[in-house]
C-alpha cells in the first residue's frame, strides 16, 4: 500500500502564507513541528480530512528549502510524503533503481526516509510507515482535534512541471511512487511541484482555483 498523506510548500514568509490558506479552505493549524528545526527550518501543518498541508519556511542560511527559493525564484512546492505498510521492502527496490536515502529516522510510532531529489526528480519525496497505520506523528499529537471538511475534505494529488514529463512519469512508476501525482511541460521557473488538487466539499465548488505560495490550488 502506498498512500499520498502531505504536501508541504516553501514559502519565504510563513505566517502570511498559512493565513491566507486556512481563510480560503476553512482550515485550522494542528501542530508547528519543532523537528523541522534540524533542516534550519519553521513551519505549520493543517489537516484536511487524516491529510496534511504544511508550510516550511527557513530560519537559518545555507538550507535545501533556501536553495529551492533561490532556484525557483520564490515560493514553491517542496515535498510529497508518502504513507507505505511495507518500508523495507520499498527501500530495497529503491536502492536497487539508484535512489539513495539522504535522511532517515526510526521511532516507535513511525519510520521516514527521504529520498534524493535527483535520484526521484521533481521534488523531494518521504516514503513514512506508521505505527499503527493511519496514525501520523508529524501533524503532533492533536490533529483529529483539527478535522475540518466544511471547504475541502481530501487532497487529491498534486501537480508537477517537468522538462521532459513523459520520462519523469515513467521514473516515476519504475520506482513506485506515480500515485496522486502528475507531470506536466515545466514553465520558466523550471522543475517543482507547481499544483495541488482539493477535493471540494461542496461539489458546485469543484473547479475554483487560486494561486497561493508559488503553486496552484485547484478544487476538483
Amino acid at each position: 500500500m502506498i498512500r499520498l498523506r502531505q504536501v508541504a510548500l516553501v514559502a519565504a514568509d510563513l505566517d502570511p502564507t498559512v493565513d491566507d490558506l486556512c481563510e480560503r479552505l476553512g482550515l485550522t493549524v494542528c501542530f508547528r513541528d519543532p523537528g523541522v528545526g534540524e533542516f534550519g527550518l519553521h513551519n505549520a501543518l493543517m489537516t484536511i480530512g487524516d491529510q496534511f498541508l504544511e508550510v516550511v519556511a527557513p530560519t537559518t542560511d545555507g538550507t535545501t528549502a533556501g536553495r529551492l527559493l533561490d532556484r525557483r525564484d520564490g515560493d514553491g512546492g517542496y515535498m510529497a510524503i508518502y504513507e507505505v505498510d511495507d518500508l523495507d521492502a520499498r527501500v530495497a527496490h529503491l536502492e536497487s533503481n539508484r535512489v539513495r536515502i539522504v535522511w532517515q529516522m526510526d521511532l516507535d510510532d513511525i519510520r521516514g526516509r527521504h529520498l534524493h531529489p535527483r535520484d526521484v526528480g521533481g521534488a523531494i519525496v518521504s516514503i513514512d510507515q506508521p505505527t499503527p497505520p493511519g496514525s501520523w506523528r508529524w501533524a503532533g499529537p492533536g490533529w483529529v482535534a483539527h478535522h475540518d471538511t466544511s471547504v475541502v475534505s481530501a487532497i487529491a494529488g498534486f501537480t508537477i512541471g517537468a522538462d521532459d514529463p513523459g520520462a519523469m512519469a515513467k521514473r516515476w512508476f519504475e520506482l513506485g511512487l506515480a500515485t496522486s501525482v502528475r507531470f506536466v511541460p515545466a514553465g520558466p521557473r523550471g522543475e517543482g511541484i507547481d499544483g495541488i488538487d482539493l477535493v471540494a466539499t461542496d461539489r458546485a465548488r469543484a473547479g475554483e482555483r487560486f494561486d497561493c505560495a508559488g503553486v496552484t490550488v485547484t478544487l476538483v
